[in-house]
């Protein structure tokens, strides 16, 4: 290293800068502002848009300058998925799932995540363990997309003559097991499965959600918030204090209140500009997936979404 030659008057008013804290910080500060964070990314659910094939689809969101997705295995050319049930996978090949995946990431569309919403609540222990193979059938194939997050709700099962089935301790204790099933699962194919609280299911406060999560206690199982789910027993403060250090995603709907209907983004009572500034705020990394969308609503839906969060960063 060259030796470099510093003359006494420099050295003294190079010290007598560095004394100045406050003069130094000033100047950084104003040179280099803190840049603002990046908005974020905003997907759709693929579950409102049957009747287009994965191409069209991807070809139509690209349009529309969308990103993201969360795949749900409904499109006209990959008719597979079952709400809180299961379907014959046997047909998805390692080749028909890269294809599928090929057809949005050709386009410049990444697939964030894949629904799966299973009955993982079902009393019998033979349909809960066809609905854990189901899920497991799943992993395989969203590693064969390149994809690592799989989205299920606990399921439902509302017997007529016992209404609170969700919410007995044996149930509690049942779900917890399946949990921690699907948790060794999910370890073993290196895939994070994320739970969606529903005010009418097992997971029916941001609360019971946390404490399920911390009861399974593994990082393979996290959460996906939808503040419309929760905006019956939860105010939007609440659902982020509870559950922020597992959210992953972020759902993007809207709800009116006391309505068990979930509708687009901005034609509920949602307060988005505050969902918008406490997602900002706790999960600036979980992206924003609009739901309850179909090809004639998505694009005032996704214009609505936008526009609330332009505002929101001035």
């Amino acid at each position: 290293m060259q030796e470099v030659r510093i003359s006494r008057r420099r050295a003294l008013k190079t010290a007598a800068v560095a004394s100045l804290p406050f003069l130094s910080t000033a100047t950084t500060r104003a040179d280099n502002p803190s840049p603002k964070p990046s908005p974020p990314v905003i997907g759709i659910a693929t579950n409102g848009f049957n009747a287009l094939s994965n191409a069209k689809l991807a070809k139509e969101f690209a349009a529309a300058d969308v990103k993201t997705i969360q795949l749900f295995l409904c499109q006209s050319d990959s008719n597979y998925w079952r709400y809180n049930s299961r379907s014959d996978l046997s047909t998805l090949t390692p080749q028909r799932c890269r294809a599928i995946a090929n057809d949005y990431r050709s386009a410049g569309i990444s697939i964030h995540s894949m629904g799966v919403y299973t009955n993982l609540i079902h009393p019998q222990q033979s349909e809960r363990d066809a609905n854990l193979a189901y899920f497991e059938a799943m992993m395989k194939i969203a590693r064969h997309m390149g994809v690592d997050t799989l989205i299920t709700e606990a399921g439902h099962y509302h017997p007529k003559d016992d209404p609170r089935y969700h919410f007995r301790g044996s149930v509690w204790r049942q779900m917890v097991a399946t949990g921690k099933q699907l948790a060794k699962m999910a370890k073993r194919h290196q895939i994070t499965v994320l739970m969606e609280p529903y005010y009418e299911g097992f997971f029916s406060s941001a609360k019971r959600a946390r404490q399920f999560l911390e009861a399974v206690d593994s990082p393979h199982v996290r959460a996906l918030l939808d503040p419309a789910n929760l905006l019956e027993n939860n105010d939007l403060e609440e659902m982020f204090a509870q559950l922020t250090p597992w959210i992953d995603c972020l759902h993007a709907k809207d709800r009116k209140l006391h309505s068990d209907r979930g509708v687009a983004a901005g034609k509920g009572d949602l307060d988005y500009p505050k969902f918008v500034a406490l997602a900002a705020k706790h999960t600036p990394k979980a992206p924003l997936i609009m739901e309850y969308v179909a090809p004639d609503t998505y694009k005032a839906a996704l214009a609505h979404l936008r526009e609330v969060i332009a505002n929101s960063r001035g």
